[in-house]
């Protein structure tokens, strides 16, 4: 038999992340082999979504799979994010020669998608997007059928109400949503993450900790791992796509 194809996936830790990773490893020709993700090293935190490093490894312990970190400084330029993902996926690379295509939960924002696919392509890889084209509401619907446990860590409040960070990613959220806001957050209205679902050995564990306001637009509701403390060092950046 063929051995499956590595891939990496670029990971969140939100649901889109999550969904398209449900979707590959039902997929019985590829095999996830890392996680690749964007952290500010100034917050200590994952970039955009705000989420702590912490959680983001708790993730990672819990579905079995290593993570790639790409790490940012705040306020990085688009040629120092160059060069952070080329580290990135050059240390990937010589672990994993193998390693051919990186995928991406994206599902119609095509200038995110041709960002991605020519970053990673100058590389010397290929994108992947298994959620592509499919409409936004049948994937809200399958991300709480399949059992992903999701929460809102990011709302751009200039488009929905800060009142929604903090809530849980359920049938409630989507039926309170204004028609204008996709039901994935795909325009960056929100963010999530994930603590629980396919693949997960166990639930990540975290409380939820009090909503912030950061540069006059982004609520994030941060979330504490168990018997941590409060911090203030939430991220500033503006969203790119939902998850």
């Amino acid at each position: 038999m063929t051995r499956p194809e590595p891939i990496i996936l670029s990971w969140s830790g939100g649901k889109d992340s999550a969904l398209a990773l449900v979707r590959l490893r039902d997929d019985p020709h590829v095999q996830i082999t890392g996680l690749l993700t964007t952290v500010t090293a100034g917050y200590d935190r994952v970039s955009i979504h705000g989420v702590r490093r912490t959680l983001l490894h708790a993730q990672a312990a819990a579905l079995g799979v290593p993570v790639h970190e790409v790490t940012l400084q705040p306020e990085s330029s688009n040629q120092a994010y160059d060069a952070a993902l080329a580290q990135a996926l050059g240390e990937i690379r010589e672990r994993q020669p193998a390693v051919r295509r990186v995928a991406f939960g994206d599902i119609f924002l095509q200038d995110v998608r041709q960002y991605r696919e020519d970053r990673v392509a100058a590389l010397g890889f290929d994108g992947l997007f298994p959620l592509w084209g499919e409409p936004t509401d049948a994937l809200a619907r399958e991300v709480m059928e399949c059992g992903i446990r999701a929460r809102l860590v990011c709302v751009d409040t200039h488009a929905l109400s800060a009142a929604f960070a903090g809530r849980a990613y359920d049938a409630a959220l989507l039926a309170e949503l204004p028609a204008s806001i996709d039901p994935c957050g795909e325009n960056g209205e929100f963010h999530t993450f994930v603590s629980d679902g396919p693949g997960f050995r166990t639930p990540v564990p975290y409380e939820v900790g009090e909503v912030v306001m950061r540069g006059d637009r982004f609520a994030y509701c941060d979330l504490l791992p168990p018997m941590s403390t409060p911090a203030d060092n939430l991220p500033t950046q503006a969203a790119e796509s939902g998850g």
